[in-house]
């Protein structure tokens, strides 16, 4: 496990020379091409001739998905930590107080060694991109051997950028307003859970759809008519 004086200083050197021109998606999919530029963990014995190290990739995001504390304490993965702030959240603003959960996939591509500094390898790469008119890309420079680091900086900046244009197009459509059925879920939830109704209807597993109910904890207001699924059957 990497010393945590280690991470913070791989986040600390790690700058962004191009940002992507767009921001995430509220109701889709985005997928961002990423390259990462560092100095090769080797430069210290070949001082003579600098090269750079060039990571290329894409980072997936996954359409934001609205969430509560209660929902997301149901979820898998999360830390001891992460479950603790769940629960605070919970007693702090209510169990079905609404949030936004950003999921990524890193699909790592290629790797390159170059000639020339990281600084300069990243500013030809951005200048290649703003040629092409490539908005869904981001240069950056950071540490050979923590670059994930790197990549999840920018990824946790990017997200927080764009968090609020997506909370507010959310709240235009009135997906993040409560509902005044089942226990006030978020209205997004609601249309959540109406799709996978059709769906099942359609061919869906129903245990997918029973494990969401039983997640937003709301079974008890949907099983008689969960029921009926199987009593079409």
């Amino acid at each position: 496990m990497e010393d945590e004086r280690d991470l913070i200083r791989a986040a600390e050197q790690t700058w962004v020379v191009r940002y992507p021109k767009q921001n995430l998606a509220t109701f889709g999919t985005t997928s961002l091409s990423y390259y990462v530029v560092t100095e090769p963990i080797y430069r210290e014995i070949q001082p003579e001739d600098p090269e750079s190290v060039v990571r290329q990739g894409k980072v997936v995001a996954e359409k934001p998905a609205i969430v509560t504390p209660y929902y997301a304490m149901n979820l898998e993965g999360f830390s001891d930590d992460a479950y603790s702030y769940f629960r605070h959240l919970s007693q702090q603003f209510g169990p079905n107080s609404p949030g936004i959960l950003y999921q990524y996939r890193n699909e790592a591509e290629k790797m390159d060694i170059l000639s020339g500094p990281p600084a300069d390898i990243a500013n030809r790469i951005s200048d290649d991109l703003d040629d092409n008119k490539d908005d869904l890309s981001v240069v950056m420079v950071g540490v050979d051997e923590l670059w994930d680091v790197s990549l999840l900086k920018f990824i946790y900046e990017f997200t927080s950028r764009s968090a609020v244009e997506n909370a507010q197009e959310l709240r235009t459509r009135g997906m993040l307003d409560p509902s005044p059925s089942a226990g006030g879920l978020p209205q997004g939830a609601i249309q959540r859970i109406e799709q996978m109704f059709s769906q099942v209807q359609q061919g869906r597993d129903p245990e997918e759809l029973r494990r969401e109910l039983d997640r937003w904890g709301v079974f008890e207001y949907y099983e008689d008519r969960f029921l009926n699924l199987f009593r079409r059957r």
